[in-house]
């Protein structure tokens, strides 16, 4: 058993059963009355934003997270199939565990996945993606980056908001956090 001393951001608390990670943490310290841990907490699974109070020294349980580099090898079905880069294992993950993780993974991409007990938890992409644009829309004549969006659907079927000028076959960076066009990319 841990204290809540020993909470850090990106911990993994057991709370009823349930896998949290901290967001951010606060230790406060009132003049009057005892000290306390003010903690904002992401549920591991659902994505649920909670905020929650503990007394200074009271007893938490820290789950074991390991975050492991894998690439992704292929879709089987409704499965993700991944090869740890270390001992060649492959590891199949539900689609619901990759969740929007989906929309920006080409094969042969390294990921992080966390696990818990051998179980995986969630994908962890990099900030952002380079992907070519497969189809969209052509372009008009006078239009600039700042005139306006149209849809394009990119090489693994996902559709964004590109600038007018973009045309199929251009390569574009992706925020893989909001799933927004960053920028486009020179080869």
């Amino acid at each position: 058993m841990a204290s809540t001393a020993d909470i850090k951001n990106g911990v993994v608390l057991s709370i009823d059963g349930q896998l949290w990670s901290v967001i951010e943490f606060q230790h406060v310290k009132p003049g009057k009355g005892g000290a306390f841990v003010r903690t904002k907490l992401k549920n591991v699974v659902s994505g649920k934003v909670v905020d929650r109070t503990y007394n200074a020294g009271a007893k938490i349980d820290i789950e074991n997270v390991d975050r492991r580099d894998f690439q992704y090898l292929y879709t089987d079905g409704d499965s993700f199939v991944f090869m740890d880069v270390e001992d060649y294992d492959q590891l199949t993950v539900g689609a619901a565990t990759v969740g929007d993780a989906a929309h920006f993974m080409l094969e042969n991409q390294q990921v992080q996945i966390a696990l818990n007990n051998g179980n995986p938890l969630y994908i962890e992409l990099p900030a952002s993606v380079v992907l070519e644009v497969t189809y969209t829309e052509p372009g008009l004549q006078g239009d600039r980056s700042s005139a306006g969006t149209k849809p394009a659907t990119l090489e693994t079927g996902y559709e964004i908001q590109v600038p007018l000028f973009l045309e199929q076959g251009t390569k574009v960076k992706v925020d893989t956090r909001t799933g927004g066009y960053l920028g486009r990319v020179n080869d």
